[in-house]
């Protein structure tokens, strides 16, 4: 699987919602959207059922780790997930298939990780930025680390167990590192 970079650039951060809107219509720019602010990996991500928010939290138990995650669910996230349950009320997922409108007889499922990571990879080429599923997630541990400088904090966010792995994992270089040293006289 080819790497994928955090989107450093707020403005492009929300460009990419809209061409992925424009292109692939308001579900994909949803799964973006709400993909940055849950932090989540993909498979977890459209695995979400409605019947795991309760109140302002999201739980659910992460497919990779097998642990616990409990995520209290800011603003915008509430918004866009209160707007597709009034939109479709009957959907078991919060990025359900619909497939199922066409094909009678098939079990409900979430959008394919697949068709995502299409949408995403198109996009990214438009913007010059290599951009995945996985973006979703550096980029919010990016941005969380540019505000607080606080690798602990994002990997408790991300649920990493080392500061190496969670640094390379949001793109964060020793030559940035260097500059932050550089840059910041106490």
């Amino acid at each position: 699987m080819a790497e994928v970079q955090a989107v450093k650039d707020l403005d492009t951060v929300k460009l990419i919602s809209y061409l992925l809107k424009r292109t692939y219509g308001q579900q994909i720019a949803d799964v973006w959207d709400v993909g940055l602010n849950l932090a989540l990996r993909i498979s977890d991500l459209l695995s979400i059922k409605f019947e795991n928010i309760h109140d302002e939290r999201l739980t659910l138990v992460e497919g990779k780790t097998s642990k616990q995650a409990t995520i209290k669910l800011n603003d915008k996230a509430r918004s866009i997930i209160g707007r597709i349950k009034e939109e479709h009320p009957e959907h078991i997922y919060l990025f359900q298939s619909y497939r199922n409108q066409w094909s009678k007889g098939l079990d409900e499922a979430p959008i394919s990780r697949r068709y995502v990571s299409r949408a995403f990879a198109a996009i990214g080429e438009e913007v010059g930025i290599k951009l995945g599923t996985h973006s979703m997630r550096k980029t919010r541990g990016y941005h969380l680390y540019k505000n607080t400088n606080d690798i602990a904090r994002v990997m408790k966010m991300l649920r990493h167990s080392s500061e190496a792995v969670t640094l390379r994992y949001i793109g964060i270089t020793q030559e940035d590192v260097d500059r932050d040293f550089a840059e910041l006289e106490l």
